[in-house]
Order: structure tokens, then C-alpha cells, then sequence
């Protein structure tokens, strides 16, 4: 603006020095001086207007994909609600798992064939195994796999030595008192086992004043004292069967698929299912109760979910039981 100003000067100062010079002709180049300044400063004029409407333009066509951005971003949102898709936030004990890349899940390691030791590799591997592998998978993570009895799984988990445990633990009101579960990834029923030549016991109504032997604190030992019985605790399967076997039990209660599998392992064993229970009891993961959990256990139950609907909880559970025990069917 300062140069087109000084421009209009300098102009007035040579029409007036040619007006002095020249007479009538100054006039004419005067007025056509005066044209072609009023002709420029209406192209200005123009291109400044020009301008002006290309960046009004511009603008409205910028807010105009920023709105078609957030539409779209919305419709995005709208679509995974729609779907089911619900982001889970890494916060807690999920984040402290995400941070380390590791989960660490306790286990026996040595209830067949919920999990247990390969021969040839020493590796855990069961059902339970490889549902907790699996888990891992689906978060990106490393699966620390913690042997430890039965009767101290909850004290460990409880110490937070471990993120929560998978093995077979069937939910009751006692349990989800103190811990959070998972959805279910199995559901099983309780077998009563006695020797091959017992014809005493034909029912669960036959364990009043009877001897069982069963794992400490667990299902079995709290539904064979329901029903009269004295329960003497042990640690493993194989020392359950071995003391009816024996007779120092008069029977024992278990999973009705592991004792499947142990009599498919030990076909000599003398031993005979003589009853299961009516309803089937579902199968979760215990974790410690509280926020701090709960968006480990929305991942967990993500995962379930995934691991169900693309088929693998049904081929683990018909590799290890021979039988779908994923669907409570």
C-alpha cells in the first residue's frame, strides 16, 4: 500500500510539470494517466475480491472435510457400538501385564488332562494349558505358567505371585464372594467314583456315615461332606484314586472328564463311575476382586469370546476330553 501511494505522487508531480510544458496536451495524457490508474485499481480491485472469494472458498471447503472427517470418525464409532466392539481400557492390573509383555497363570500342572507335564518335553501342556496360551496370544503377551497344589492357588493369587488362575475352577457363592470371575470357558460334571467290586454305594444319598477322599478345599471335598461324608484331603487325582483303590476311602469325586481320562490312561485301574451330577458346573478364572481387575478381566472375557466363536475352545476341550466341554449344551 506505502508503494502504490508513493506511485499516485510521483504520477501527480510529472502530470503537473507536463501541464506547465505542454497546454492541452497535458490534459489529455492527465486524464489518460488518470484512466489507467482508475483501470488498476479496479483490477485490484477485482483481484483482491477474486482472492478474497477463492480463500472463503478454500475455507469453507476445508471445514467442510473436517465435518466430513468427523462424520465419518462418528459413523466409525457408531459401527463398533453397533458391532459389539467395545475399547477396553489399559488401565490396572491389564496395563501393568501389557507393560511387562507377561502374564503369569497358576495352575497344578499335574491334573490330567486340565494340565500336566508332556513326557518328552517336560512342557505343561492340558486344556487349561493351552486356554491360558491362548489368552496370551490374543493380548500380546508371554505366558508365565506357575505350578503350585491345589490348596495354595487362591493364597498365591491373593499374594499377587500371579495374575489370576486357570485350573478348572468351578464358580460357587463362596468363591465369587472373594474373587472375580470370568465368563466360562467350560462346564463339567461331578463323577462319584468307588472300587469296581463297592456295590454299597450306588448314589451321592449312599455317602452319609462313608469315607471320601478328595483335593483340599475344592468342589468335590464340600459336595461329599453335603451329603455325610468325612472328607480326608490330598493334593492330586492320582492319591484320590489310589486311597479308594486301596480302601481307605470308600469313594472319591472328581471331574467326571478326568476320571474318563484317567481310566482311558489307566485301563487296569479298578475303579467305576456310579453316578454324575444332574446340572453341569461352570468353569472360570479367579481374579483378585476389585477395579484394579476389572479391565484385565473385560480383556480376558474378549479373548473367551474370540476363542469361542472361531472354534478353538472346541477343538482344545475335543483334543483333550475327547468331548466339547466348551458349551453348556
Amino acid at each position: 500500500m506505502k508503494k502504490r501511494s508513493l506511485s499516485i505522487v510521483l504520477g501527480t508531480v510529472l502530470a503537473a510539470g507536463v501541464l506547465a510544458g505542454c497546454g492541452s496536451n497535458a490534459q489529455g495524457v492527465q486524464d489518460t494517466n488518470a484512466a489507467d490508474a482508475a483501470g488498476a485499481d479496479s483490477a485490484a480491485t477485482e483481484t483482491n475480491a477474486a482472492g478474497a472469494d477463492t480463500a472463503a472458498t478454500d475455507t469453507t471447503t476445508e471445514e467442510a472435510n473436517a465435518a466430513d472427517v468427523a462424520g465419518t470418525d462418528a459413523d466409525a464409532a457408531t459401527t463398533d457400538a453397533a458391532d459389539g466392539e467395545t475399547e477396553i481400557a489399559a488401565d490396572g492390573q491389564l496395563k501393568s501385564v501389557l507393560d511387562k509383555g507377561t502374564l503369569t497363570v497358576a495352575m497344578e500342572g499335574n491334573w490330567q488332562p486340565w494340565s500336566y507335564h508332556d513326557l518328552q518335553t517336560n512342557e505343561v501342556i492340558g486344556y487349561d494349558a493351552d486356554v491360558a496360551r491362548a489368552i496370551g496370544e490374543k493380548l500380546g503377551v508371554t505366558v508365565e505358567i506357575v505350578e503350585a497344589p491345589w490348596e495354595s492357588l487362591f493364597a498365591g493369587l491373593d499374594d499377587g505371585r500371579y495374575d489370576f488362575v486357570v485350573n478348572g475352577v468351578e464358580i460357587t457363592d463362596e468363591r465369587s464372594a472373594k474373587y472375580d470371575f470370568s465368563d466360562p470357558y467350560a462346564y463339567v460334571h461331578t463323577a462319584l467314583v468307588v472300587r469296581d467290586d463297592n456295590t454299597e454305594i450306588k448314589g451321592f444319598d449312599d455317602l452319609a456315615g462313608k469315607v471320601t477322599c478328595n483335593s483340599i478345599g475344592s468342589t468335590y471335598m464340600e459336595l461329599a461332606e453335603s451329603y455325610g461324608a468325612t472328607a480326608n484331603g490330598v493334593s492330586t487325582l492320582d492319591e484320590t484314586v489310589q486311597n479308594v483303590v486301596n480302601g481307605r476311602a470308600d469313594a472319591t469325586l472328581n471331574s467326571e472328564d478326568s476320571i474318563l481320562f484317567y481310566q482311558s490312561q489307566n485301563p487296569d485301574a479298578p475303579i467305576k463311575i456310579i453316578a454324575t451330577t444332574d446340572e453341569a458346573s461352570s468353569v472360570a478364572i479367579p481374579m483378585r476382586k476389585g477395579d484394579d481387575s476389572a479391565s484385565l478381566r473385560a480383556a480376558v472375557n474378549k479373548a473367551l469370546a474370540e476363542l469361542s466363536a472361531d472354534g478353538t475352545l472346541t477343538s482344545l476341550s475335543e483334543k483333550y476330553f475327547g468331548s466339547d466341554l466348551s458349551a453348556n449344551d
